[in-house]
């Protein structure tokens, strides 16, 4: 009679245990990737700051700066390699210039990112991207994007104050939880690859938003929620549909988007001054801020919104929007005109 077999075990089910020791290994190499990036930034500055300190410790070294950066970048990279180049350098240099003070330097962002901060002229947009980018967590790609559309320039337009020359110079003020810090005139939707709104209805443009939610919701800014599309609201005989919906968790509101191929008129005012009002009725909740109506349209004529319930409403806003990326000198000018534009309501006021 043969012995009976040996009883084997049951395999227990390793999976939670992988599970955490997967997702303590990747939050370890994670740590470590960040402490290295923090590390790199700070050896770029502290490099930055030796350059500049030994340029300006005398005459006769301040003669010799112009063969200073080639004469380093080439005793640097014979024994360290790859980025140490005299542009590289330039940009350490230049890093801390823009940033001498290194606990006001947000470490969560790259060199990569540093370098793109360096084409930012303006001292207050280059913080304010610094921060927004640390904040939202931008990619250098995001941030290329937002610095190349004047982010923060039309931010402060859009904001309709009479003091905007005089914020454009100093700092773009604190959020306040009002709608008007968060819209923004025009709105750069270069994203969707449409070269223009010729033939173009506002079904396929509401799709190609859709398709492309990432993008705007990145030219739409802080705390944009997607909510719905189409979405009914109904009195006692007739359904009404919202073209877009969102909802800004720090405004604490719903955000609604009518959308216009055409030029703004005052039915475009009309029809969304009545959905702002039908939402909050039927929609916003006890907790919610009254809720935001945005047109986003391809013209607007000034007039037309200086006197209509657009002008002086802070619920209710028209914005011009572009399918293809203009110039800076072309966005700048557009800029302009807007500034103008609220000078002169201001003055009329």
């Amino acid at each position: 009679m043969n012995p009976p077999l040996p009883v084997t075990p049951p395999t227990p089910d390793l999976t939670p245990l992988l599970s955490a020791l997967s997702e303590l290994i990747r939050q370890s190499r994670q740590k470590v990737l960040r402490a290295v990036d923090t590390l790199h930034v700070q050896t770029c500055w502290n490099m930055g700051r030796h350059i500049i300190e030994y340029e300006q410790a005398g005459t006769t070294r301040a003669e010799y700066g112009k063969q200073l950066l080639p004469t380093l970048a080439k005793a640097l990279t014979a024994e360290f390699g790859k980025g140490f180049d005299e542009r590289n350098l330039r940009h350490m240099r230049g890093f801390y210039q823009a940033f001498p003070i290194w606990n006001a330097v947000r470490t969560e962002l790259s060199w990569t990112h540093y370098r793109t901060l360096l084409r930012v002229d303006s001292e207050h947009a280059r913080q304010w991207y610094m921060n927004e980018t640390a904040t939202l967590n931008w990619s250098t790609r995001a941030l290329e994007r937002q610095i190349g559309t004047l982010y923060y320039e039309r931010l402060l337009v859009s904001q309709d104050r009479p003091a905007i020359k005089q914020e454009a110079t100093t700092h773009l003020a604190p959020l306040n939880k009002s709608p008007r810090e968060f819209v923004r005139d025009p709105v750069l939707l270069e994203f969707l690859g449409m070269p223009t709104v010729t033939g173009l209805f506002e079904t396929g443009l509401e799709q190609a938003l859709i398709d492309h939610l990432q993008g705007f919701l990145l030219e739409l800014g802080k705390g944009f929620a997607f909510v719905a599309r189409q979405q009914r609201i109904s009195t006692e005989s007739k359904d009404f549909y919202v073209d877009l919906v969102f909802y800004n968790y720090l405004l604490k509101c719903f955000v609604i988007f009518d959308l216009k191929r055409g030029e703004l008129s005052h039915q475009d005012i009309g029809q969304m001054d009545m959905y702002v009002r039908l939402y909050d009725d039927l929609k916003r909740g006890p907790e919610d801020s009254p809720t935001v109506g945005i047109i986003l349209c391809a013209q607007k004529d000034a007039s037309v919104v200086r006197y209509s319930v657009l002008h002086g409403n802070e619920q209710l806003f028209a914005s011009k929007y572009t399918l293809v990326l203009p110039t800076e000198e072309e966005l700048r000018a557009e800029l302009d005109r807007e500034q103008a534009l609220v000078e002169a309501n201001a003055i009329g006021q």
